[in-house]
């Protein structure tokens, strides 16, 4: 599968099995790709090895077939294993320098920033999107640098050309301020593994990415 880094980060699902309401992982993700998720991150903080490559597998195999990448958290073992097409490391994972080492050239890599010297500092590291981390407050991960706002993602934009996909409280209610402050992409997680219906979750967020009418 050849990757559109940028327009692959434009609706992007992180999974939290917490937040299913006792459903199939795949049926959700499934639901939510319809609706128009173009990435799915699989993130399993609490899983064995085993399990976490099992699902892994099983969730690339489903979404290959659609065009949709599957991005392993954390995990470069677990990436390797299922054949993923990016991984997403945060400031406590291995680094990006030695991720890039391991991986096969073609799949990307996403690195969360939290505070303005790791957006600095990225520019010289073998990243290929910005995760900016936490934009709003969040429940679903707590463990989190104070959250960037507005203003924060506004800098970051003004620090670095990579893709930024923006994660952390992102709702329909504040999408399109959040892709006017620089946000390339939206990183949801809640919005749509708790969502009654996934499918239609994810078409809410469609009219944010819908291009501009032409003048005249």
């Amino acid at each position: 599968m050849t990757i559109d880094v940028l327009t692959a980060l434009r609706l992007y699902l992180v999974t939290d099995q917490q937040a299913l309401r006792g459903r199939a992982l795949l049926d959700v993700v499934q639901q939510a790709v319809q609706g128009g998720v173009s990435c799915v991150q699989l993130r399993e903080k609490t899983a064995s090895t085993r399990d976490f490559v099992t699902l892994a597998c099983a969730l690339n195999d489903l979404l290959t077939p659609l065009g949709v990448p599957l991005v392993i958290n954390d995990r470069i073992d677990v990436a390797l294993a299922c054949g993923a097409q990016g991984v997403h490391l945060g400031q406590s994972d291995m680094s990006p320098e030695h991720a890039r080492r391991v991986l096969p050239p073609e799949v990307f890599i996403g690195w969360s920033v939290e505070t303005p010297d790791d957006v600095q500092r990225a520019v010289s590291l073998p990243v290929d999107y910005l995760g900016v981390s936490p934009v709003f407050a969040t429940p679903t991960k707590t463990d989190t640098a104070p959250p960037w706002g507005m203003d924060g993602l506004r800098q970051v934009r003004a620090l670095t050309r990579l893709p930024l996909v923006a994660i952390g409280g992102i709702h329909v209610g504040n999408a399109a301020q959040v892709l006017a402050a620089g946000a390339d992409g939206l990183a949801l997680v809640s919005a749509l593994c708790s969502a009654d219906d996934p499918c239609a979750a994810a078409q809410a967020f469609q009219p944010f990415f819908a291009p501009s009418p032409a003048l005249g």
